[in-house]
């Protein structure tokens, strides 16, 4: 009989240290479900985007025979919203944050990138696709002494896909083609959740702990700016920027 006691006291132990381990891990998970949503707006008249002159390669004029292609350095929606403003956590990490899995996507179409702002994690992939039906020359410019090594690199119609990881966060690397001098983009590598305005806007950051975090805003045109912000555990918290057209 006292063995029997003996093994019922243990099977219940076991049976709270796995219920402890069960909240617990729930707790954490519950802990990194913080989201940061938000709007980013110009303030100001919209500038002109000027037309692109692509007629000293006929292949990427044709894509274009509806409407010019036009300069992406300000894109404003009808709202007033600014696209293509990178929103990162530049303080307060654990530094224990995960790379995301799946690689990103960077796309050559009408000769011009796709996106023209794209953000990724250091250690995560980068895709480089050529859907034209001419070659391109990717030359992405990190600063120098910055632990980001620049590469050059031609690539056919037709040819299988650039692949590169960044090592060290730098917002943000400009691209370039060599072949196509209008073609520009920009590489933001951070650490942790990002997120980039659409043409509303509209941005997201989810998988945050509860934390107190320096939400910083990048734009290509307007510069940065920063903003301080504390979340609880699993709650999500709205935050707004508005960039002073120039």
């Amino acid at each position: 009989m006292k063995a029997v006691a003996k093994i019922a006291a243990m099977v219940s132990a076991l049976l709270v240290i796995a219920a402890g381990l069960l909240y617990s891990s729930r707790t954490v998970s519950a802990a990194a479900q913080g989201q940061i949503t938000g709007t980013i707006k110009l303030d100001g008249q919209v500038p002109h985007q000027k037309p692109i002159d692509m007629s000293k390669d006929p292949s990427c004029a044709q894509t274009h025979t509806g409407a010019p292609a036009t300069a992406e350095n300000v894109v404003v929606g009808p709202n007033g919203g600014l696209a293509n403003v990178v929103v990162y956590i530049s303080q307060g990490l654990s530094g224990n944050e995960s790379v995301a899995s799946q690689p990103v996507k960077m796309e050559q179409k009408g000769c011009q990138y796709f996106p023209h702002v794209l953000a990724m994690n250091v250690g995560q992939h980068l895709t480089v696709l050529n859907d034209d039906k001419t070659a391109h020359n990717i030359h992405p410019e990190p600063k120098p002494g910055g632990g980001n090594i620049p590469w050059n690199k031609s690539q056919m119609e037709g040819s299988p896909a650039v692949d590169a990881v960044w090592s060290t966060p730098e917002v943000a690397i400009p691209v370039k083609c060599n072949i196509h001098p209008w073609m520009r983009a920009y590489i933001a590598v951070v650490k942790g959740p990002f997120g980039v305005s659409n043409e509303s806007g509209s941005f997201k950051l989810d998988g945050l702990a509860a934390g107190t975090y320096t939400l910083t805003a990048w734009h290509e045109t307007y510069g940065t700016q920063t903003q301080t912000v504390t979340i609880a555990a699993g709650k999500p918290v709205s935050v707004d920027f508005t960039f002073k057209a120039k």
